[in-house]
């Protein structure tokens, strides 16, 4: 199948399912699937999903296209930098989904479910400092380059 390239988004439904295991353990890499510093401790299941939610409509807010279609995202990794990690040597800010394009006027997907992987590569040391200085937190960056990431998708003929 192949996606319209005249999309307009109408609906984004962001799912982190509460299943994926955080970790709050302040090691080099913990075993976990959503491993977030960049808010305070709270919600991250909550947190995660806000991320992709307004990245994905700031990433799809210029989408005038003439299919209208509906957005189903699955969040299945959100692996960032542990304040040990961070403060010295960096790292990846790796995050996983599933994506599904579907028509909003027929709910019927509009190509197979597709797994995507976006990696960003994390400050560490004085350049992670240095950043957060420049108001370029760890969320400012993540959510910037996932807005990229589904602009990038979006505009891929094929799955």
């Amino acid at each position: 199948m192949v996606l319209p390239q005249s999309l307009q988004v109408t609906a984004i439904n962001v799912r982190v399912p509460e299943s994926l295991k955080v970790s709050e353990a302040n090691l080099f890499y913990p075993s976990a699937d959503i491993v977030w510093r960049g808010e305070p401790i709270g919600n991250r299941h909550a947190q995660v999903q806000k991320i992709f939610e307004q990245a994905f409509l700031h990433g799809t807010k210029d989408m005038n296209g003439t299919v209208d279609v509906v957005l189903d995202v699955e969040v299945t990794r959100f692996h960032s930098v542990t304040e040990k990690t961070r403060y010295s040597v960096g790292g990846v800010h790796n995050m996983e989904f599933k994506l599904t394009v579907r028509s909003a006027e027929t709910g019927l997907p509009l190509a197979p479910t597709r797994e995507v992987e976006a990696n960003l590569r994390a400050f560490g040391g004085k350049q992670a400092i240095d950043a957060d200085r420049r108001g370029q937190t760890q969320k400012v960056r993540v959510s910037g380059y996932l807005a990229q990431v589904i602009r990038q998708e979006l505009a891929r003929p094929s799955v």
